[in-house]
């Protein structure tokens, strides 16, 4: 049996994409732990599902490298509208998607597509975030590994811790800092971490941890949550883009509240996963 799939990529965050609207896949969580590993498998940050939806367009599934699922994905949904227009599923320029974080609605624009993120969420309990009261969570002190940091906590659909660091955002040790913020008791679903450096009212540049994922070169929802964080505190203006590892990002907090990100959504190859019925085992290849 053979099983396509389309490697697919937003600013260097980078997926495994499966159309299961007619095929689905038996063990998504399995499979992402398996071919999401970049010297076993294909190699990706996530596997991204297309699937059937009753209330929406289409439905959008997605498993990190870890297997764990997560409700949304800004650079994902990016390259499953591309996907979807590139093969003629659907010849809407404004799709509807059904995700975990609600529907989604990724607006085709040249080469580019610009998606609105909804409305930022602050209440602690939505994010979520294991603190009491009603203000939101703005600089709020929090020590880990011995050094204190100032977190400003948002759900774009997912958790977002952002933080303001003095120093260079590439002289942070990630791996260290980022994995211990992600699975802090502060935040009981776990969290994003994004590290921030504002290089003026129209720029940033950012270096994230994902939930599941680790260090990646990008994260659409990541750079959503940063922005609003940086507007929230003075620094920057509604407009900015935010650089990254992968590229840019334009992120726009607007007068309706929402948040809108434009952005690339490049296909890299498409191939084939042979399962092999006598053994069990797997060979990804490609087309």
């Amino acid at each position: 049996m053979e099983m396509t799939f389309t490697k697919m990529h937003g600013t260097g965050n980078d997926f495994i994409v499966i159309d299961c609207r007619k095929n689905e896949l038996a063990d998504p969580k399995d499979f992402a732990v398996r071919y999401c590993n970049r010297r076993l498998g294909v190699g990706a940050d996530q596997v991204l599902l297309l699937c059937s939806s009753e209330q929406a367009d289409f439905r959008m599934l997605i498993y990190n490298a870890d297997g764990s699922e997560v409700e949304m994905c800004g650079n994902g949904i990016r390259c499953l509208a591309r996907y979807i227009w590139d093969r003629g599923l659907s010849d809407k320029d404004v799709l509807e998607v059904e995700t975990l974080a609600g529907i989604i609605r990724p607006e085709r624009t040249g080469e580019t597509v610009r998606v609105d993120m909804g409305e930022p969420v602050f209440d602690k309990k939505n994010i979520p975030v294991a603190v009491s009261g009603d203000m939101p969570l703005l600089d709020y002190p929090l020590n880990v590994m011995g050094r204190d940091f100032g977190v400003t906590c948002i759900s774009m659909g997912n958790p977002h811790a952002v933080i303001f660091p003095e120093e260079d955002v590439s002289l942070v040790p990630l791996e260290k800092y980022g994995a211990a913020i992600e699975t802090h008791p502060l935040f009981p679903r776990r969290t994003n971490v994004e590290f921030i450096n504002v290089n003026s009212r129209e720029e940033l540049t950012m270096r994230v941890w994902e939930r599941g994922a680790g260090e990646t070169l990008a994260c659409g929802t990541g750079a959503c949550a940063a922005a609003v964080a940086a507007m929230i505190k003075g620094l920057t203006e509604r407009r900015v883009i935010v650089h990254l590892g992968g590229g840019d990002l334009e992120i726009q907090w607007a007068a309706d509240n929402h948040v809108y990100m434009t952005g690339p959504a490049v296909e890299v190859f498409e191939g084939k996963i042979r399962m092999d019925s006598d053994d069990g085992t797997s060979h990804p290849g490609r087309t």
